[in-house]
This record gives C-alpha cells, sequence and structure tokens, in this order.
C-alpha cells in the first residue's frame, strides 16, 4: 500500500504546490489517486493556513475530498502542536461529526494512550507513529496495541545510515511482540527514499508526498504531490540494489 501525504506542517513557502484549503486538498487527492496511491494523510488547515483539529474546519476537508474520490480511506494527524494544542486536542476530537477513516498518533505524546483510546471508542482506526525504540516498546506494551489499524516506523534522523538502524531496531522490538499488525515504514527528507526502498524490500507499505519531502529521486524538485507518486512506482519496478538515479524517467 502506498500512502500519499499531502501537506504535513508544510506552507507554500515550502513548495508553491503544497495543498492547503479543501478545494487544493480534494484536488491533489484526485491528482494522487489517479497516480496510483491508495491512501491519503493530511493535516486540515483553518483560513489562515495554521493546522486544526476544529471540527468545523476538519469536517470541509474530509467531505471536498470525499466528494472528489468517495471510497478513499482519509487519514489526519494529531500531533500535539496542532490547535488546539495539548489536552485540548482530545477536546477538539469529541466534537467531530465527520469522522476520518483513521488518524496518526505519535507514541511520543504524553497523551497517546488517551487518544488512541478515544479514536477506538468512536470507531476512528489508528496509525500508531514511533520514532524510537522507546515509542516502540511503550507502543507494545498497551493493552489496545493490537486493535490499531496499522503502525507507522516514522523516521526522522537525516543521516541516511542512522536512520536505516534506527528503522531496524523499532522493527525488532515489533518481531518480538507478535502484533500482527501492517507496518508502514518511511523517511523524512533526506531519508525519503531510502527508508522507501528500504520497505519496498522488506514488504512493508509506504509513504510518499510533500509531508515527507519535495524532491525526487535524482534529487531535482517535484512538480507536485502526484508527481512523487509518480515516482515511487517508477522506484519500485528498479532492483533494490540499483541507486535511486537509476530510476527510468517518467513517460511522457
Amino acid at each position: 500500500m502506498l500512502q500519499a501525504c499531502l501537506n504535513g506542517s508544510r506552507d507554500s513557502a515550502f513548495h508553491a504546490y503544497t495543498p492547503l484549503t479543501p478545494a487544493r486538498l480534494a484536488a491533489d487527492a484526485a491528482a494522487v489517486i489517479a497516480a496510483g496511491a491508495s491512501e491519503l494523510h493530511l493535516h486540515p488547515r483553518d483560513p489562515s493556513g495554521a493546522e486544526t483539529l476544529e471540527a468545523a474546519h476538519v469536517a470541509a476537508a474530509i467531505e471536498a475530498i470525499r466528494a472528489r474520490v468517495p471510497g478513499v480511506p482519509i487519514g489526519l494527524s494529531t500531533h500535539a502542536g496542532i490547535a488546539p494544542g495539548g489536552t485540548g486536542r482530545l477536546k477538539a476530537m469529541k466534537t467531530w461529526q465527520v469522522l476520518p477513516d483513521y488518524v496518526s498518533v505519535n507514541l511520543i505524546e504524553e497523551d497517546a494512550p488517551e487518544m488512541i483510546a478515544l479514536c477506538l471508542a468512536r470507531g476512528i482506526g489508528v496509525e500508531a507513529g514511533l520514532w524510537s525504540v522507546a515509542d516502540a516498546e511503550r507502543f507494545t506494551a498497551l493493552p489496545e496495541a493490537k486493535q490499531c489499524l496499522r503502525i507507522l516506523i516514522e523516521i526522522n534522523e537525516q543521516d541516511v545510515e542512522e536512520g536505516l538502524a534506527v528503522a531496524a531496531a523499532i522493527r525488532k522490538v515489533l518481531a518480538r511482540a507478535s502484533l500482527d499488525v501492517p507496518v508502514l515504514q518511511h523517511g523524512l527528507d533526506a531519508s525519503v527514499w531510502p527508508l522507501y526502498q528500504d520497505a519496498l524490500m522488506r514488504g512493508l507499505d509506504g509513504r510518499i508526498g510533500l509531508e515527507d519531502g519535495k524532491h525526487l529521486p535524482d534529487g531535482s524538485e517535484a512538480q507536485d504531490n502526484a508527481a512523487l507518486i509518480k515516482a515511487a512506482f517508477r522506484l519500485a519496478r528498479v532492483p533494490p540494489n540499483l541507486p535511486p538515479d537509476a530510476v527510468p524517467p517518467l513517460a511522457g
């Protein structure tokens, strides 16, 4: 499964085609699904462009996307920095009337267990975000661990070898726990394509999009999210021992 992460905390200063409004998110969603992505991950924004979990803005984003790509699973971030922030996030989420299919929850955050419990109780799938071995150990000890939709191995390290080593260490913790929960592995900026190739080699799900990075495997800047998704599928056809710049150019 290849998930498209449309915007994250990025803005137009990062990339001109970062989608922020419901209309832009919907158009981008249609483009990445047409390019081959299976699911979506996004950060709704308020009219100022700030990330938010307020019910009205969440509903606007989800409804716009579902109108363009009905039936496509939509996931949202719940990270602690999103307005209203801290425990206010849980209060805001309790008021949601239009629900996403799933949310991502970072195990590094203090209220992660409460966030997971709230979402499961509301019938919202949970992607458990693990940044470190400590996160993995905390997650596997939770009684709700096996109820989660997916585990995200999220590598923030910018040294590629270090990032691959952290991912391997997290996978070892998960293997010992025998949770039988699908795993998605992804990197950030410098580690995007190496971690994606590693995920391909191991049969794990992947994630690509402007939230994680704006560059193509050859180092050039992608035109938009759809171009990144197309590059991911081209890369999937290249044997793992070849470097990223060996990816053939996109026809047309």
